[in-house]
């Protein structure tokens, strides 16, 4: 019997399995090009993605209600003496944040950073709306969870770039650093 079997017959690799998991969450985070993102043209004519209208305009009504009932005070303080108040600059944070992270997540790719800045945003969220409900509580520890399970297991060196670049340029400095 081979050592990827269980007994049953049923074929265990969890490596895959948590790859699979970091493809999806990815994928849900990557949500954010259609819901959160538009093209802007920089001087009239380079592209470049930016946050959208909507988004600019809806964020800080949703972090105003986040605010009003939220128990850390220096939180609710933070969300709306600098976030609400600047919402250009948190709007294009938060969008290409997400974006970022879900490249990362979906492709395997720098998956260690794109798990530390998915731990910083989950964190973030999570204190914003912890207050709400048990679901967004849920919601929140479990993405966490799934952020330090991808970081420490280095999720992307299985159906990820992280790996093909290790073995590709097993010599290179992107090979060698430890956000692979």
């Amino acid at each position: 019997m081979s050592t990827r079997e269980n007994p049953s017959g049923a074929m265990r690799n969890p490596d895959c399995w948590l790859a699979a998991l970091r493809i999806v969450v990815g994928i849900w985070f990557l949500k954010s090009l259609f819901t959160k993102i538009t093209i802007v043209l920089a001087g009239g004519f380079l592209p470049l993605p930016a946050a959208s209208d909507r988004w600019i305009a809806t964020m800080p009504k949703l972090l105003g209600k986040y605010a009003a009932e939220n128990p850390f005070p220096a939180y609710r303080s933070f969300l709306l003496d600098t976030v609400v108040a600047n919402p250009h600059v948190w709007a294009h944070l938060t969008a290409l944040g997400e974006v970022a992270v879900g490249i990362s997540l979906t492709f395997g790719l720098l998956t260690v950073l794109g798990s530390i800045f998915g731990l910083m945003q989950v964190t973030a969220y999570g204190f914003a709306t912890q207050h709400i409900s048990a679901g967004q509580q849920g919601f929140h520890i479990m993405l966490f969870a799934m952020m330090v399970a991808f970081l420490f297991a280095r999720a992307g060196r299985v159906w990820g770039l992280d790996r093909w670049i290790r073995r590709r340029w097993p010599a290179s400095w992107i090979a060698r650093l430890p956000l692979t």
